[in-house]
């Protein structure tokens, strides 16, 4: 009924195709279909696309799991860090659209007393946690997601940003005090005043810095 002259093709469609595949690949969804649907949403909204940097190569420990990685929460950082508070539904859509399990969201919230708007750097605080076992892991896993520095540079951010993050982590913890905040604080200002304000992994991960828990 149809010969090849009578097909329309879109002459956008190709590299839209391309684009999206080389996207899929990137990010590996667990469910390609759910995932594809918040790719196409967000591509007609001009939002930003649920879409990995670069593939993440799984540990041993994460062959079978799939839970939060830096990659994701970089994802979900670049979608929803414009807002100072993300209502709990958007936050939970955005989860869903990563294909992540909502039992882990909410052991994530449960560590706050969270209401129906998060506090996203607090909840972004919260998953580097997650992602590391400690505080010194995870402020590491903050500023390799946080930094404009190109990937493999020294991963520098604000030193106003990490004193924060390292605070409210202490603060969540509850067995830090005081004395030890402003030990590692006092300590790092030093190294943080030659470097232009902008403090880096390297700083609080060396031998001189105090414990930061």
């Amino acid at each position: 009924m149809f010969c090849a002259q009578q097909i329309n093709i879109p002459p956008e469609l190709p590299d839209l195709l391309k684009q999206f595949t080389k996207a899929a690949i990137r990010t590996q969804p667990h469910d390609v279909l759910q995932w594809s649907a918040a790719y196409f949403n967000a591509l007609s909204r001009g939002e930003p696309l649920p879409v990995k940097e670069r593939v993440e190569m799984p540990v041993a420990t994460q062959k079978k799991d799939t839970g939060l990685t830096p990659g994701l929460l970089k994802i979900l950082h670049k979608q929803l860090s414009s807002y100072q508070s993300v209502q709990l539904y958007e936050l939970e859509q955005k989860w869903k659209d990563l294909c992540l399990p909502l039992e882990q969201l909410r052991s994530i919230l449960a560590l706050d007393n969270f209401g129906m708007e998060v506090e996203w750097i607090k909840f972004f605080a919260l998953g580097c946690s997650t992602l590391g076992g400690s505080i010194r892991s995870a402020l590491k896993h903050a500023c390799e997601i946080l930094t404009e520095d190109p990937e493999g540079g020294p991963a520098r951010i604000p030193f106003e940003t990490f004193t924060y993050l390292y605070l409210y982590l202490a603060e969540i913890d509850g067995e830090i005090t005081v004395s030890q905040t402003e030990s590692v604080l006092n300590t790092l200002q030093e190294e943080v005043d030659r470097q232009n304000g902008m403090v880096q992994p390297r700083h609080f991960m060396d031998a001189l810095c105090p414990p930061l828990s």
